[in-house]
């Protein structure tokens, strides 16, 4: 049973200002997203400029998502917002508005946690998604394998080791001049090129687990891309290196995902964050799916990177849980998925 009205959701864990509103069938009615723009002369994430952009833009994103909605505060029967994991001075900008949108209008509150988010994104995107199946959710903070026994319920198969895969193509991208983030344009730059034209490492570890490794992979990208650019390797055509590059990263993910549903007899996995709008990694799971006849979820592009509509959809099924009633929440920038939230004693 859902809500008896729609769910706003508030996302400010580190560079997107996200508000979304869902209606109480689920479906998306808004989903306004702000990517700071701030952090691109520093090369990555500032989180002090992170938090003065929350602060300065959510009021209005939250505007905007109610009005694509057609409602009012009023019309809301939840308030859905991310409380970790995520850089703690974003999480409580986004914590401290909704928390005063909800305490004087009674409106109940609902702590998401931001994995949660993402894991739940196939499931928005398919509604009819059967149980269990995977989640491969890659983004530049995060590479995580995660198996949805049922809705709301998480088991933790992989995760990476170091660098997240969105953080080696950022950083690479970065090196070779793209800017930040990098990962869009150097999806672009690679499409037409060769993807076997460098063989970068992929790392592999003892066991039959499904954590992942991209330290390897970026160092070695960097390192040969400094060579060839001195002179010290033969030059190569832009294209077929970021093509080799990118093939690299998404084979890897792939390797794991595909591996896990073999392991497990799972017929539905899923993509999610940041990562899953490379064109590239979205075509070889496709292609793996058809191949072996089971069902893959790619979410629109919209619905990877970080949102506000993923954070409601949450949102929507924990009010049915009884879940947003308490308003003393804080931000817990470590919240592992599937853990119980910690709540201080005192609003």
């Amino acid at each position: 049973m859902g809500a008896p009205g729609p769910v706003l959701g508030i996302e400010t864990s580190c560079d997107e200002t996200a508000a979304g509103v869902v209606g109480p069938d689920g479906r998306i009615l808004s989903n306004i997203v702000y990517s700071h723009t701030v952090h691109a002369d520093y090369g990555g994430i500032v989180p002090e400029l992170a938090s003065r952009e929350h602060a300065g833009r959510l009021p209005g994103i939250v505007d905007e998502a109610l009005s694509t909605a057609h409602l009012d505060v009023g019309d809301l029967a939840g308030i859905a917002v991310t409380a970790g994991p995520g850089l703690v001075g974003c999480l409580l900008v986004g914590v401290a508005y909704a928390r005063a949108l909800s305490k004087p209008r009674r409106i109940p509150l609902i702590p998401v946690n931001h994995l949660e988010g993402h894991a739940h994104t196939p499931a928005m995107t398919d509604p009819d998604i059967q149980y269990p199946h995977l989640v491969l959710i890659a983004s530049g903070g995060h590479t995580s394998l995660v198996l949805v026994e049922r809705r709301g319920t998480f088991r933790s198969l992989g995760q990476t080791r170091d660098d997240a895969a969105g953080e080696a193509l950022d950083k690479v991208g970065k090196w070779m001049g793209f800017g930040y983030p990098a990962g869009p344009a150097l999806d672009h730059a690679g499409e037409s090129g060769n993807p076997a034209a460098v063989k970068f490492p992929r790392a592999k570890f003892d066991g039959q687990g499904y954590d992942f490794s991209f330290s390897g992979v970026k160092t070695s990208a960097a390192q040969d891309w400094e060579q060839r650019q001195s002179g010290k390797r033969p030059p190569i055509d832009r294209a077929d290196w970021v093509a080799s590059f990118e093939t690299a990263v998404v084979e890897a993910l792939c390797d794991n995902l595909f591996r896990a549903a073999e392991d497990l007899s799972i017929g539905t996995v899923g993509l999610a964050g940041g990562v899953a709008r490379n064109r590239r990694w979205r075509r070889m799971v496709m292609a793996w799916a058809e191949k072996t006849g089971r069902h893959a979820v790619v979410p629109p592009p919209d619905l990877c990177a970080d949102n506000g509509a993923m954070i409601a959809g949450v949102g929507l099924y924990q009010w049915a849980q009884d879940a947003g009633t308490n308003v003393a929440i804080d931000a817990v920038p470590n919240w592992g998925l599937g853990c119980p939230l910690p709540l201080p004693d005192s609003n």
